[in-house]
């Protein structure tokens, strides 16, 4: 069982994604109160939290939200979570009231396309060391 950093929300994301690499990178620069912590879900780590949580990657490819002992979210609702803890994205709460099957068509159309709009690397990236201590090992 992974042991999770203690008052930590986890954020899973496809690593050979590049739009959710400047995601990912997006949100370590705005997270001034150290909320998040980082794991590709093609890592051995990210694989072992989805299997312990029964969560199928072949629905959800992208990004999932996981509050340790809470809940985890995924697709858009996940987007929203994350961005209530970023100050210059605190504005993405207001489509919460929004149906989630027509918030989920969105964020799943960009998501079906990111690949072909954004590019895929060939491998997961690689933390530097300043960055290496967010990233689940």
């Amino acid at each position: 069982m992974v042991n999770f950093p203690e008052n930590k929300k986890i954020i899973l994301f496809d690593g050979v994604c590049n739009l959710c690499d400047r995601t990912v990178q997006t949100i370590i620069k705005n997270d001034k109160e150290d909320v998040f912590r980082f794991a590709p879900l093609q890592s051995d780590i990210g694989l072992q939290i989805v299997n312990e949580r029964g969560i199928d990657t072949e629905k959800l490819d992208s990004v999932i939200l996981i509050e340790p002992s809470v809940a985890y979210y995924n697709k858009s609702t996940a987007a929203i979570e994350i961005a209530k803890h970023l100050k210059k994205y605190r504005w993405l709460r207001f489509f919460k009231p929004l149906p989630e099957g027509f918030r989920d068509l969105v964020y799943d159309f960009i998501a079906n396309n990111r690949y072909k709009w954004f590019g895929k690397k060939e491998s997961c990236m690689i933390p530097t060391p300043e960055l290496k201590d967010l990233f689940l090992k």
